[in-house]
């Protein structure tokens, strides 16, 4: 397995960690990369249940990277360890064009969500979703959770809030979540006008932009036959 990868320009590295650096804000956890054929698949997550009876949605993020080498492998790890190497880099490349190769961070093993792999292929497409709408369920959903949650609340209240405000299917498309909404807005995916669209395969529902993906696992109850 190959301890580093090679970005094709310093455009890559800043938007990777222009990425990296939103999803750490929402959950500064682990990153998951997948290298292969010339492609980084960099997954984070926005959402994930923790216990058996949490109701939180798995969502999650993902934006892809062509690869200046053949690196292959399947890592996760810190997303503030590898913030602070690309941070590195970018005081160090001195040519905007050159490729940048990154040092992988050391490797965790014991990130829940990621062993749910969403599939790479089997998807069909729906009706795509206005931006606009997507944000205002984000915005809704943010605003209704500040109310709600006071300051000093404790961490399991808040995240019981969360659960239930992002759990809560979008009016008029009731097989996605608020948080998938939140997800794509606040990942810096969204460009109005273009519109959302939309794809399915199993339990599996993707929407898509070109700035990137949101991926979540939908309830057996949301299943589409």
């Amino acid at each position: 397995m190959s301890s580093t990868f090679s970005l094709v320009d310093s455009l890559a590295l800043s938007d990777l960690q222009t990425f990296l650096g939103r999803a750490g804000r929402v959950e500064d956890g682990s990153v998951r990369l997948i290298a292969g054929s010339g492609v980084l698949a960099v997954y984070v997550a926005i959402f994930y249940p923790v216990g058996l009876h949490d109701e939180t949605p798995t969502v999650l993020g993902l934006r892809t990277f062509a690869l200046a080498d053949q690196s292959s492998f399947d890592v996760v790890v810190p997303v503030r360890s590898l913030l602070e190497r690309l941070a590195r880099l970018r005081v160090e490349v001195d040519d905007p064009a050159a490729k940048v190769s990154v040092s992988l961070p050391i490797e965790v093993n014991t990130v829940v969500w990621t062993a749910i792999s969403p599939p790479r292929g089997g998807w069909h497409g729906l009706d795509p979703i206005p931006s606009k709408d997507l944000i205002a369920v984000a915005d809704a959903g943010i605003a209704e959770i500040r109310d709600a949650v006071p300051a000093g609340t404790g961490e399991l209240l808040v995240h019981r809030a969360r659960a239930e405000v992002w759990s809560r299917p979008i009016e008029g498309s009731e097989h996605i979540p608020a948080g998938a909404a939140f997800a794509i807005h606040t990942l810096g995916f969204l460009a109005p006008p273009e519109p959302v669209r939309v794809f399915e395969t199993g339990p599996w529902t993707r929407l898509s932009v070109e700035r990137g993906h949101v991926l979540f696992r939908r309830k057996a109850w949301t299943l589409q036959v």
